[in-house]
């Protein structure tokens, strides 16, 4: 009988010794952060880490072929996107359990499980932030992605890390119970969005419950080896690298997660180009700006096309249009593309390409 290893150093927490700063970020992003989005990212301005877009796990298990190979794309990345973590969200145990061993099989490196998004339809499954009033069974979800982490060897040496992404709490501020029936299952990595899920981003995000989180973490796993313990990142409101370093600091954070920031801004992770809005001084010339979305748009098509509608897109224009004389009518008549021929078409149409 094969003898169980103690957990070997996972890719969290090699990442955390060995660098010298926080470790930085991106958020998933529904029909955002998708496959062909991060490959820009990627060879723009790398995070230290990528995450999926969330993924259905009962969609996963129980959809037809046809339905089944069409979430199947939202798992899609390439090797320049690594280290690179599978987010699912689901209400079952037994269907993260199965899911936690496809993304094995994948190849992914980490496992994250969605318990913070505010959307009815999901909330409805029980599962995302609908989680945050079940918290036993949130623990139960933990522990059945870590069983699926293991793999079929049973060797827990090789094991997947798991971690979560949530918000302080449901209707009102919840962390100092919510986090620690986390904790103690030990994940990997507590992401805290620092709003309530009522709150969604109707208000600024409360950094001083970050530093909470921190706190509480300390408090109920300071017996244990620095290394074993659950690393802990806060997400809101942050714009660029600047200020995820001030709010790391100020926190305590392990890590920053940000996310709203990289719409029209694939720069965002790279120090050297980075920005908070358009300024020609800061490195990004509108030329760029222009070529990266008609590349942005073919990937799209090329990735995603069979499966996902080209609209999607259309959130992109803006964000990567605008600060300049004329971009206002270029993104008007960028919103009656339906394909990423037609904004190559407009856009060398305009002179401004």
């Amino acid at each position: 009988m094969k003898v169980l290893k103690e957990n070997s150093e996972n890719f969290w927490q090699k990442l955390k010794r060995q660098k010298n700063s926080p470790i930085f970020v991106l958020a998933p992003m529904a029909d955002v952060t998708d496959a062909a989005f991060r490959r820009l990212i990627a060879a723009r301005g790398k995070p230290d880490v990528m995450w999926t877009e969330f993924v259905s796990a009962d969609g996963l298990i129980h959809a037809d072929a046809l339905g089944r190979s069409k979430l199947m794309k939202d798992l899609i990345f390439t090797e320049a996107e690594r280290p690179i973590v599978a987010q699912f969200f689901t209400s079952k145990p037994e269907n993260m359990e199965k899911v936690a061993r496809l993304a094995r099989e994948l190849g992914f490196d980490g496992i994250d499980i969605n318990m913070g998004c505010p959307d009815k339809s999901i909330e409805k499954q029980g599962a995302g932030a609908a989680l945050i009033k079940t918290p036993a069974l949130a623990r139960e979800i933990i522990a059945a992605a870590k069983r699926g982490a293991v793999g079929s060897s049973g060797d827990l040496s090789d094991a997947l890390p798991v971690s979560i992404k949530t918000r302080i709490g449901f209707n009102k501020n919840e962390l100092d119970t919510w986090l620690p029936a986390l904790l103690a299952e030990n994940p990997a990595v507590v992401t805290i969005h620092a709003r309530t899920r009522k709150e969604m981003s109707k208000v600024p995000a409360r950094w001083e419950e970050v530093k909470r989180a921190v706190e509480i973490r300390n408090e109920v796993q300071g017996a244990l080896a620095a290394d074993k313990q659950t690393l802990i990142f806060g997400n809101g409101d942050v714009k660029n690298l600047a200020e995820a370093e001030v709010r790391a600091r100020e926190s305590g954070a392990d890590g920053v997660m940000l996310g709203r920031a990289i719409f029209g801004n694939p720069w965002l992770f790279d120090r050297t180009k980075s920005f908070d809005s358009f300024d020609p001084t800061k490195g990004i010339s509108i030329k760029e700006r222009l070529e990266t979305l008609v590349e942005h748009s073919a990937l799209f098509e090329e990735i995603l096309g069979e499966t996902k509608n080209f609209a999607i897109m259309k959130k992109h224009f803006k964000a990567y249009v605008n600060g300049w004389d004329g971009a206002k009518e270029l993104r008007l008549k960028l919103m009656e593309a339906n394909a990423a021929g037609d904004v190559r078409k407009i856009i060398e149409a305009s002179g401004q390409y």
